[in-house]
This record gives structure tokens, C-alpha cells and sequence, in this order.
């Protein structure tokens, strides 16, 4: 595998802020990542902005600060990337580890989609438009990512809801899969 200039021989992408989760591990030996999910997220569910979606990932969220809090405070998770509002991106998952973002998936008949998979967080919702700069970052990430990891072709970027339907329903319908290149 080469790397593009845009992300390091440790997998962090140079660009990205850097906010280590505690919530990934090794992938399979000699998994070869080849498929990009796109997920959404907001904390509270439809705010935007502060700083939930960084204490979900990092294991901080305090379950007393929201009601919906209480009922998610407690799991590991995590993405490779978040990307905010205003196109701001956190890396919190090399991209040579497996992130924890996918949870029981399938796609094209292989399950265990975090083996082998990138996941891209979008801060927002399933009903509400994303915003220009966070198209412009989604593919300006999907480039360089693809520079690196060339697996990853144009039919292998699918949606949460692709890889996990009737348990998962993001990015959802106000995601304009017309505007990723």
C-alpha cells in the first residue's frame, strides 16, 4: 500500500483534528479496507454544534447532561472521521485500525463491515439538508482516502442504512448522494 501525502504511514489523515478514541482495535490480519460508510450523527438528536458527539466517542458523555443521554452514555463506539457543520473534521480512528461504527452489517454478502471499512460521521440527521461545506469535505476526504486506499471504488461508498437495513436508516433521504464525486 503507498501513501498519499494527505494521510500519514499511521493512517491519521493530516488535515483531520486529532481526538484518539479508546473505542477501536486491530483489524483482521490482511484485511484489505475497501468499502466507505456514511453515517450522520447529532447530540442532542437534531442539535448541532458543542461537544457531545467528542464525549460519546471518547467514553466522557455525562448521562445526567440530556434525558436521551442516559440511553446511549454507556456504549463504545465510534468512526474513522467527523465531519461538523461547518466542515470541520475529527479524526478519532486511524485509518489501519478498525473503528467501532458499523455494528452488525453486511455488505455484498460479508458481514462484520468494521473489518474492512471506513466510517465517514456527518453531524446531522436523516431529514435535514447537509451543508455545502460538508459536501465539500466529504469529497475532498472520499479523494484522498481513495489515493490511498484504491479498493475503495465509487459502488463501495454506501450509507449505514446499505450495510445494516431495517436496523439503520442513515445518512438518510436529505443526504444527496448526487453531490459525492
Amino acid at each position: 500500500m503507498t501513501f498519499h501525502s494527505a494521510i500519514d504511514a499511521d493512517g491519521w489523515l493530516l488535515t483531520a483534528q486529532r481526538h484518539l478514541s479508546p473505542n477501536y482495535d486491530q483489524r483482521p490480519l490482511n484485511t484489505v479496507i475497501d468499502l466507505l460508510v456514511i453515517h450522520n450523527i447529532s447530540l442532542p438528536p437534531g442539535e448541532f454544534g458543542g461537544n457531545w458527539i467528542d464525549d460519546f466517542f471518547l467514553n466522557r458523555l455525562d448521562p445526567a447532561a440530556h434525558s436521551y443521554f442516559v440511553t446511549i452514555a454507556q456504549l463504545c463506539v465510534s468512526a474513522h472521521l467527523l465531519i461538523r457543520r461547518d466542515g470541520m473534521i475529527i479524526q478519532y480512528v486511524p485509518f489501519i485500525q478498525r473503528a467501532w461504527h458499523a455494528g452488525k452489517s453486511c455488505f455484498q454478502g460479508r458481514e462484520r463491515c468494521n473489518d474492512y471499512s471506513i466510517g465517514i460521521e456527518l453531524e446531522g440527521t436523516d431529514d435535514m439538508p447537509f451543508t455545502d461545506e460538508q459536501y465539500q469535505t466529504l469529497n475532498t476526504s472520499i479523494v484522498q482516502l481513495r489515493s490511498t486506499y484504491s479498493a475503495i471504488t465509487s459502488e463501495r461508498i454506501v450509507g449505514h442504512s446499505d450495510i445494516a437495513p431495517g436496523r439503520k436508516t442513515d445518512p438518510g433521504a436529505a443526504f444527496d448522494w448526487a453531490r459525492v464525486h
